[in-house]
């Protein structure tokens, strides 16, 4: 592909929900523009942007994907991203060094839960945009339908600048409204000039000189209105809606040259904010090729053959290879290799990457996702990307031991390639836990640890991390005394115990008076009690919240010793947390449900068959309402996955730790003899 200058590209993000042909599209656009020769399938599993197993197994996108298209001497970066819930966070990478977005909308089915979240989140970074209806050759494709769902879901912005021709089998072309198109079919004739007047109208409602035409029946020439329509586009008046069908090419071209004419180029765009790492100051970068260095990190893929790739856009500068560049979130310098252009999973090595392109460099060291690479003497930082917190997880286990020697590795890779997975080892069930954005993207990383790492996992459901305490006061004794020949052993205690109040943890108080226990052995009592505190006596659940106090006991001038005290204070402690009436704890979580208004109802009802307490609802100004509550983490191991299914993917949560409660009676009961099964076994 030719150099290009910084005017030449464009920067485009495919949005869509799953399944309206958003990669069908993308490798509809590189076949029309040359960048491959042969137009690949989804179904064989031949499409340049998925070509992971894993995308090839499922046919569904997992990640994003760079297709480079050079048209008409201008060079469009299409990123093709993933439409499907569980793999948000590649999507907010490719979003997030886009200039301009283009919504895919399947035909048959119209605007779509996915549409609505990829509209809101572009309305929200505020960026150009376009709608393009494909599948238009499908069964049941209809343009007045898809065209109301848009209209009433996304907005009266939202106007055709084609029409079809024809529908279902009989789709055969589009024709443009911006060139004032003439046919021979009346039919046909009616339609374009009823969709130019409504063209017009909505150009002109976008600019008051043009409104002022209209308004008296002044003719608007083709310039004005293209010219008019860029404006609209720019501000976000207007978004244009395009059809065609991906499979069959129709349309693809139109969109290309829409693209190029009306979409904004990197320097069209307004300056990105960064500051300077070694003063924290504000500061505005125009997209130059002459300016200094600041280049993002985007994405980081774990590639068998080439290694760690960190793919990244140009904000600022001149990107060079066999140069040394600076981290600077790091603040450490990094020796910049052969630099790429990325087409799906071919790289192509190029010199340099001019200011607002993207391309990838190869086994960079420290840079992960969100750094900025810039020079030493000006440390830009960009802002990096936020990427959802994790809403499922799964406890990983290897399968054998060499699985275990590559585990840790392998899953600091997945986290490293994937930010919205997270790897945390749990404190208190000491499990390893895999998080995600759902059951698929946990399942599609174990996938990858196994082809690219060569790691055979496990999964398991998590284990609740709970805990045991008493809930009465009682007073025990317990005497030690072992005597087997030679010197023996001795330790006598009385000890009191007491249930403290919820998050105090464990006291250990000393009352002895008299000397009745030494001063050097009461150290070794409060050990004992320390070691019994891990290990319960209803279930082996760590022990809290609990008084031991140390109150009276006698000793052996001969036989006495540390260990002997350390054991009757283990002992003793045992005996005393089993008659203080003992009980389990389980953790508390504080949940907000966010769902659209008419899922309230299901969604409360299925949180009070979840032993859920709820705390109150906040109506938003979207038509969703806020839901919290307290529901305990065990009823919320798979919530996500139910969620999902309840609101047909349209509400989210978010779950955040709170305190501990004693768990009711009858449940408590089957905790304890899952418990004690392994141990009759």
């Amino acid at each position: 592909m030719q150099k290009v200058t910084s005017d030449k590209i464009r920067n485009i993000v495919l949005l869509s929900h799953g399944g309206a042909g958003k990669s069908s599209l993308a490798e509809s656009m590189l076949f029309e523009s040359g960048g491959v020769t042969r137009l690949g399938s989804i179904d064989d599993g031949t499409s340049t942007s998925d070509y992971e197993d894993e995308e090839i197994k499922r046919q569904v996108s997992i990640q994003t994907a760079i297709l480079p298209c050079a048209w008409n001497g201008h060079k469009i970066n299409v990123i093709d991203t993933p439409g499907y819930a569980d793999f948000r966070g590649e999507t907010l990478s490719g979003v997030r060094v886009a200039d301009a977005a283009v919504i895919v909308i399947s035909a048959p089915s119209g605007v779509e839960v996915g549409t609505r979240q990829f509209w809101k989140l572009v309305e929200e970074i505020d960026i150009p945009k376009i709608v393009f209806v494909n599948k238009m050759d499908r069964e049941n494709s209809n343009e007045e339908r898809v065209i109301d769902s848009i209209s009433q879901q996304l907005g009266r912005q939202c106007v055709p600048v084609q029409i079809p021709i024809g529908s279902e089998s009989t789709f055969s072309a589009v024709k443009d409204l911006l060139v004032g198109s003439n046919d021979d079919n009346e039919d046909i004739q009616g339609r374009l000039i009823a969709g130019r007047d409504r063209l017009t109208e909505a150009v002109a409602e976008s600019d008051d000189d043009l409104a002022t035409k209209y308004l008296e029946g002044e003719d608007i020439s083709d310039q004005e209105i293209a010219s008019a329509l860029k404006q609209g586009i720019s501000s976000g008046m207007i978004v244009p809606v395009m059809f065609g069908s991906a499979i069959s090419g129709i349309g693809t071209t139109s969109l290309l040259d829409t693209i190029i004419e009306f979409m904004p180029s990197p320097l069209d765009v307004k300056s990105s904010q960064s500051k300077l790492e070694s003063s924290g100051e504000p500061v505005l970068l125009p997209c130059s090729a002459d300016g200094p260095l600041a280049a993002l990190v985007f994405k980081t893929s774990a590639d068998p053959f080439v290694g760690k790739l960190s793919y990244l856009r140009v904000y600022s500068g001149t990107f060079s290879g066999d140069t040394v560049a600076w981290d600077s979130n790091k603040e450490e310098s990094e020796r910049i290799g052969q630099v790429f252009v990325i087409k799906g999973k071919t790289q192509e090595p190029v010199d340099g990457l001019v200011a607002g392109d993207i391309g990838a460099v190869a086994k960079m060291n420290s840079v992960v996702t969100g750094d900025t690479l810039a020079l030493k003497d000006k440390p830009h930082v960009l802002g990096g990307i936020e990427f959802p917190n994790h809403v499922y997880q799964m406890a990983v286990y290897p399968t054998s031991k060499t699985d275990v020697d590559k585990l840790t590795l392998a899953l600091a890779r997945i986290e490293e390639e994937d930010p919205s997975l997270s790897v945390i080892r749990d404190p208190d069930t000491l499990e390893i836990l895999l998080g995600g954005l759902g059951d698929t993207h946990v399942g599609v990383a174990v996938e990858k640890m196994k082809r690219k790492f060569g790691v055979e996992i496990e999964l398991k459901q998590p284990k609740v991390a709970y805990k045991e305490t008493i809930s009465s006061k009682s007073r025990v004794e317990y005497r030690h005394k072992k005597q087997s020949g030679g010197s023996g052993q001795f330790g006598h205690v009385w000890l009191e115990m007491e249930p403290l109040a919820r998050g105090s943890g464990f006291e250990f108080e000393n009352k002895i008076v008299g000397g009745a226990v030494p001063r050097e052995y009461i150290p070794a009592v409060e050990k004992g009690c320390l070691k019994s505190i891990s290990d319960g006596v209803l279930a082996g659940y760590p022990v809290v919240d609990v008084r031991a106090t140390l109150v009276d006991g006698s000793f052996h001038s001969v036989d006495s010793s540390g260990i002997a005290f350390e054991i009757a204070g283990a002992r003793a402690f045992d005996k005393g947390i089993k008659e203080a009436s003992p009980v389990l704890l389980e953790p508390i979580f504080k949940v907000g449900i966010t769902v659209p208004d008419g899922d309230t109802g299901e969604i409360m009802g299925d949180m009070n068959s979840k032993r859920g307490r709820i705390l109150g609802m906040s109506p938003g100004n979207d038509g969703t309402t806020l839901i919290e509550v307290e529901v305990p983490q065990v009823e919320m191991l798979s919530y996500a996955i139910v969620l999902r299914s309840q609101t047909q993917g349209r509400g989210s949560f978010t779950m955040d730790f709170d305190h501990y409660e004693v768990v009711p009676g009858h449940l408590s009961q089957k905790i304890i003899d899952e418990h004690s099964e392994p141990e009759e076994e």
